[in-house]
């Protein structure tokens, strides 16, 4: 089930996208594969704290985030990776690990890798370990207003 803040957001603003339902999944790679997504093409949301505040990195499942470069990206600050224990209660409407990466809704900033920008779809977890939202990039970001970050590490 999509989440119930997603989804009213994305049909308020009569957003074009789809659904896809798969087999439970706990990693953004097991997910591109149940979803039959490349790695490259599966956007992961990967929960920061800089300067102690959570924020979101989207970026394509097949890579892994090198802090230091984001932290160089952004203009320096102090970056780690969020521990669940963090973002539990951030999204309530969400499973632990399912969030979608619209930090609008939940008010945090959101960065993207260039990588993800450069694809003409996005597909993402929609606030399940069983469901994802596949749309356009360009609808993504006029959408999530993500900033733009050039990253590069690959896994």
């Amino acid at each position: 089930m999509l989440s119930p803040r997603l989804y009213h957001f994305l049909d308020e603003r009569h957003a074009h996208y789809a659904t896809l339902t798969h087999d439970r999944t706990i990693t953004a790679q097991q997910t591109a594969n149940a979803a039959q997504i490349g790695a490259l093409h599966f956007a992961k949301t990967v929960m920061l704290k800089i300067d102690g505040r959570l924020a979101m990195l989207v970026m394509p499942a097949a890579y892994r985030v090198d802090l230091d470069r984001l932290s160089r990206a952004i203009g320096g600050g102090d970056i780690a990776l969020a521990g669940e224990s963090d973002f539990r209660d951030a999204f309530p409407d969400c499973e632990l690990g399912a969030m979608p990466p619209f930090g609008n809704l939940y008010g945090m900033p959101v960065y993207v890798d260039e990588r993800m920008a450069e694809q003409p779809e996005i597909a993402f977890n929609a606030g399940s370990h069983t469901d994802l939202v596949r749309m356009p990039y360009a609808e993504f970001e006029q959408l999530a207003k993500p900033r733009q970050v050039s990253l590069a590490q690959v896994m």
